[in-house]
């Protein structure tokens, strides 16, 4: 039987979830940036790599300083719950009045 250590799993979730919103705050400032700037694939490179280094140095911490793999299993369960608020999220828009306008 495997022993499911909860107290590491708690704490990677616990640490997951702010890293994991901080990284998708992060992809929604690259992109604001990106849309407006001449050079956007490099900043949305620059982004992408400051923001997985930052995760997986935390990740890899938190798995090193725990001594066991249950934290990594909780902080990417994080990693995976913010993921799919936050798509399901980005995918509801609200109506316009020039949407409703147009007949979209």
């Amino acid at each position: 039987m495997i022993n499911i250590d909860t107290s590491a799993v708690l704490l990677g979730f616990a640490i997951g979830v702010p890293m994991s919103v901080l990284f998708f705050w992060g992809l929604n400032w690259g992109m604001q940036r990106a849309l407006v700037s001449p050079h956007p694939g490099r900043l949305l490179v620059l982004s992408f790599f400051v923001r997985l280094v930052l995760l997986l140095a935390v990740g890899f911490g938190l798995t090193a300083l725990n001594g066991t793999l249950w934290a990594l299993a909780g902080y990417m369960i994080a990693y995976i719950i913010v993921r799919v608020v936050t798509v399901i999220r980005a995918e509801i828009k609200p109506k316009t009045a020039a949407a409703e306008q147009e007949g979209v």
